[in-house]
């Protein structure tokens, strides 16, 4: 049972920074973000077929239809128990599985500490199972993520290398940094070169500090890096930068709040 002293997320939270495995909310942008999303995901999950993929995302920016998966239960109905943790896992080649999860994270700050404990526990036991879990949410909802999203302690981005890419990247970004994200790891797909993926996230890097102050950490190309390697390796040298970065954002918008007190 969790403690009901807790926000609903924290039980979420503390779960996905728990090693094994590693967590991450990923975000794909682009004209083919559906592809593109599980493009990462097998890159990330190499040979091992480890990664779990919870899909937040609803409709056409689900992965269902990109894993080839027809519609399955969500996650949410392990409450109704009628359903059981193997139906909810729906099998993918290359991966441990995607588990639908657009009706769970729309329905966790609602529920009471027993049926949010059993939620999270189903996740717990999933875990065990996986050395990456990639929590998949739509960029629309970047702005305000579900607990699901909001716990991961990574942001991953996968970047199209288009104009399409280039405009909902941004957005995304200025998104995640508006709902307090410290850092954004990216990585680029569908570039002509690796020069191009290269001035691709220039562009966008120099972009967003520019205009939003958010760290972003280079990844590589999806198609060609390992991406699970350069993720473990980043994240103590993104650490700092993120937390600074946070910090002068967190100052800005306070200051800006407080208003001045006029002398008589």
């Amino acid at each position: 049972m969790l403690d009901r002293r807790e926000d609903q997320a924290a039980g979420l939270r503390r779960l996905f920074r728990r090693a094994p495995p590693q967590v991450a909310a990923l975000y794909a942008c682009g004209r083919h973000r559906a592809h593109n999303a599980v493009l990462a995901a097998h890159r990330i999950a190499g040979h091992a077929e480890r990664v779990l993929i919870l899909d937040e995302a609803e409709g056409e920016a689900g992965l269902g239809a990109a894993l080839q998966l027809a519609a399955g239960p969500d996650l949410l109905q392990l409450l109704d128990g009628r359903t059981t943790l193997a139906e909810v896992l729906q099998p993918a080649p290359g991966l441990l599985g995607r588990v639908p999860a657009v009706a769970a994270a729309l329905a966790l700050p609602l529920l009471d500490d027993a049926r949010r404990a059993c939620l999270v526990e189903a996740l717990r036991i999933l875990h065990r199972h996986a050395s990456f879990v990639l929590v998949h949410a739509d960029g629309e909802t970047a702005g305000q993520p579900s607990p699901f999203a909001a716990a991961a302690p990574r942001r991953l981005l996968v970047a199209e290398a288009s104009a399409s890419g280039a405009t909902e990247a941004y957005r995304t970004i200025k998104a995640l940094a508006a709902a307090g994200a410290g850092s954004v790891h990216v990585a680029v797909c569908r570039a002509r070169s690796r020069d191009d993926a290269s001035r691709f996230f220039s562009g966008l890097d120099a972009l967003v500090r520019r205009h939003v102050g958010l760290p972003l950490t280079w990844l590589g190309e999806a198609e060609r890096d390992d991406l699970a390697a350069a993720l473990t390796q980043s994240d103590a040298a993104s650490a700092a930068r993120a937390a600074s970065a946070a910090f002068m954002r967190r100052i800005a918008v306070r200051g800006a709040a407080v208003k001045p007190v006029r002398s008589a």
